[in-house]
C-alpha cells in the first residue's frame, strides 16, 4: 500500500466504490488505540441524527448558502456556485499524508481526502489545479464512505477533510454511511476558516478536530487577494470562536496524537499582506493563550501571484522572524514555528 501513489490509491477506492465491490476495501475492526475515545459522530449516527443533519445541509444547496458567499445558485439542479461546484461530489486525491502537524501525522500518517474546488479562489493558491482549475474525479457520498474506512484500514490516525466547506452535506452523508462500516477515526475539518456559523453549528458533535486557516487580518487584503472576500476577517473570527467552543484547546494524548481540539494555521505573506500582527494579537486576546497556532513560512508565489507585486516573491527570513516575535510578544505559548525553508 505504501508504494501506491495518492492518485492510484484514490482510483482504486473510486473504482471499488463505483463497482460496488465493498468486500475489497471492507474495513477490519479499528486498532485498539482508536477505540480509547469514541468520536462523537458515532453517537449521532446511532440516533439517526447524523443523517438528519446531512439532509439539512443538502437542502441548503437548492439556493446555496453553505459558505459565506451565499451565492444562491441551485446546485441541486446542476448549477455551479462561485466555487464552481455543483451537487456532483468531486475528489482529487486520498492518501496517508505526512506533511501535516506532527500530532496529526503520527507514525502512519493523516488520512487525507482532497476535495476539488474552493470558495476563496486565492490568487496565490498553491493547489490551484485542484481548487481553481477543478482537477478531480466524480464520486458520490457512497464512494467517499468507502474511501474513509480504507484509510482507517491501512493505519491512518484520522480522516483529514481538505477544503470541505462546499461539500459539507456530502461529507455528513458519507460519514453516516462510513460509521455503519465501523469508521471510528477522528474527523479533521481542514478549512480556510471562512465558515458560516449556521453550518458550523450543524457540524457540532461531528467534527473532532478543527484545522482552520486564519489568512488575513485586514478586510481589504482579503478582498484583493481572495476574490472579493471582504468579510473574511470578521467571519473567520466568529468561526474560530465557535470552533473553540465545540472542541476546545488541542491537547495531544500520551502517544502524541491529537483526537480533539482546535489548531489554527497562519501563512505569513510578504509585505505583511496577511496582517500577521493583527491575527496573532486577536487570537491571544480572544482565545486561550495555549491555543495551538501553526505559524507557517513556506509561502511561494503560485498561480497568479506574479501579477501582484506585493506577493510576487518569497518571504524573507527577517519577515518571518518578525512574525514569530509578534506571536511571542502577544503571549501565545503554543506557537508551532516551522523552520524557514532553505532557498
Amino acid at each position: 500500500m505504501w508504494d501506491e501513489s495518492r492518485r492510484q490509491f484514490l482510483d482504486r477506492c473510486l473504482k471499488t466504490g463505483l463497482a460496488g465491490l465493498g468486500a475489497t476495501l471492507a474495513p477490519r475492526p479499528a486498532p485498539a488505540a482508536h477505540r480509547d475515545r469514541e468520536p462523537a459522530y458515532l453517537r449521532l449516527h446511532r440516533r439517526g441524527e447524523l443523517r438528519q443533519r446531512a439532509t439539512k445541509l443538502w437542502a441548503m444547496m437548492a439556493s446555496c448558502r453553505l459558505c459565506p458567499r451565499e451565492c444562491g445558485v441551485n446546485r441541486l439542479a446542476g448549477q455551479a456556485g462561485f466555487c464552481r461546484a455543483t451537487a456532483q461530489l468531486m475528489l482529487s486525491a486520498a492518501h496517508p499524508h505526512f506533511g501535516e502537524e506532527r500530532c496529526l501525522v503520527g507514525r502512519r500518517g493523516s488520512g487525507t481526502v482532497f476535495f476539488t474546488h474552493c470558495n476563496l479562489r486565492c490568487v496565490f493558491c498553491i493547489n490551484w489545479p485542484i481548487n481553481i482549475a477543478g482537477q478531480g474525479r466524480k464520486a458520490t457520498p457512497e464512494v467517499l464512505a468507502r474511501v474513509m474506512p480504507a484509510l482507517q484500514k491501512i493505519g491512518c490516525h484520522n480522516i483529514n477533510l481538505v477544503t470541505p466547506t462546499h461539500y459539507s452535506a456530502h461529507i455528513l452523508k458519507a460519514v453516516d454511511l462510513a460509521a455503519a462500516r465501523d469508521l471510528r477515526l477522528p474527523l479533521v475539518y481542514n478549512t480556510s476558516g471562512w465558515e458560516r456559523l449556521e453550518v458550523l453549528k450543524v457540524l457540532d458533535g461531528v467534527v473532532d478536530i478543527y484545522l482552520p486557516d486564519f489568512k488575513y487580518g485586514q478586510a481589504d487584503m482579503a478582498a484583493k487577494y481572495s476574490s472579493g472576500a471582504k468579510s473574511y476577517p470578521a467571519v473567520t473570527k466568529q468561526a474560530l470562536l465557535e470552533m473553540h467552543r465545540q472542541v476546545g484547546v488541542a491537547r495531544p494524548g500520551k502517544d502524541g496524537l491529537l483526537r480533539r481540539g482546535l489548531i489554527i494555521r497562519h501563512l505569513v505573506l510578504p509585505n505583511n499582506v496577511s496582517g500577521t500582527k493583527q491575527v496573532l494579537a486577536w487570537i491571544a486576546g480572544h482565545l486561550p493563550r495555549d491555543t495551538y497556532v501553526n505559524l507557517m513560512s513556506q509561502y511561494r508565489p503560485a498561480h497568479q501571484a506574479h501579477l501582484h507585486p506585493r506577493i510576487a516573491r518569497r518571504l524573507t527570513r527577517a519577515e518571518f522572524a518578525r512574525a514569530v516575535k509578534w506571536g511571542r510578544d502577544a503571549g501565545l505559548t503554543r506557537l508551532d514555528v516551522q523552520p524557514y525553508p532553505r532557498s
